[in-house]
């Protein structure tokens, strides 16, 4: 008689949710062209298709932003640099970067805000001002995204409150009334899915139904993130890297954005008509690092594209 085969039963990790799977879908991620120099490969990081925004920081040459959108374009990926009117000097300007981009990495979608600067360099302060333009329609520009901000912004609000910020939402709902383009909010990144989810309910009670884009900070250090929640005027989810940072156990792990995005895409699995429509990862960890989360947490639709 053989004896029993007693074998331990071996754990395995549970996989992503469909929940979390269908909400990170058709993410979206933020690069910058000296930070888009270091990947060897982008095919190897992210989907096919994926929307790739290029941050246009104050001092960094429209050369090097079109070459950059040039690279992502052939790879494959759809490119929305950014437009930030505090840096662009006058209508001419904004035509020709307009068309630079068109013309030498086809490029049909943008990001415009008002950008990081407290002066203007030129004729431009806000958003709003380059959409009254007419040269994004004029060149025939298939999608426009512009900045929102759920725990408010400390540079449009000086005094905390939400009354500029919600003007704006209301000027910009109107314009995607008038214009041919797609519109959506993309957001600053937050860090607790309760103001999020209050937030995108209020928007949608008080008439603007833009669809919402969420901004997601990626993996990476927790004193890298309060530097830069600190320093990007993120509000009340500050608090959630306070509080895991008085936790002496997970003070030196690497923050990961699962519990945020686990509830964000419950809530939306529950309700769904709830406005937000896709995740916009910041990736202040590196774009590497936030790739390999996105993979291992979306299943099929974030495999990259050379997977």
């Amino acid at each position: 008689m053989a004896l029993l085969n007693f074998r331990k039963k071996v754990e395995t990790a549970p996989g992503p949710s469909p929940e979390m799977q269908a909400f990170l879908k058709g993410y979206s991620i933020e690069v910058m062209p000296r930070t888009a120099e270091k990947v060897e490969n982008f095919r190897d990081l992210l989907p096919e298709g994926t929307r790739v925004y290029i941050a246009h920081i104050d001092g960094t040459e429209i050369t090097d932003m079109v070459t950059t959108a040039a690279r992502l374009a052939r790879d494959g990926y759809a490119v929305m640099p950014h437009f930030p009117a505090r840096i662009i000097k006058d209508k001419a300007t904004l035509a020709d970067w307009i068309a630079r981009y068109q013309g030498e990495a086809g490029v049909t979608q943008g990001l415009l805000l008002a950008g990081g600067v407290s002066q203007p360099v030129g004729a431009f302060d806000s958003s709003m001002q380059l959409l009254e333009t007419g040269l994004f329609d004029k060149a025939g520009f298939t999608r426009l995204h512009v900045a929102g901000h759920p725990e408010g912004n400390r540079d449009i609000d000086p005094d905390g409150s939400m009354t500029n910020v919600d003007d704006a939402l209301r000027w910009k709902q109107k314009f995607s009334e008038r214009t041919d383009a797609k519109m959506a909010l993309a957001t600053q990144f937050a860090f607790d899915a309760d103001p999020i989810i209050a937030w995108a309910d209020g928007l949608k009670a008080a008439g603007i139904d833009l669809p919402i884009h969420i901004g997601i900070a990626g993996p990476a250090k927790l004193q890298t993130l309060i530097k830069f929640a600190i320093a990007c005027g993120v509000g009340p989810s500050l608090k959630v890297l306070q509080k895991r940072a008085m936790d002496v156990t997970k003070l030196l792990l690497p923050y990961e954005p699962t519990d945020v995005l686990a509830k964000l895409a419950a809530h939306k699995a529950a309700n769904p008509d709830f406005n937000i429509e896709q995740v916009h990862f910041f990736p202040l960890g590196g774009i590497k690092t936030n790739a390999a989360w996105a993979t291992q947490n979306g299943g099929g639709a974030t495999k990259p594209a050379n997977s």
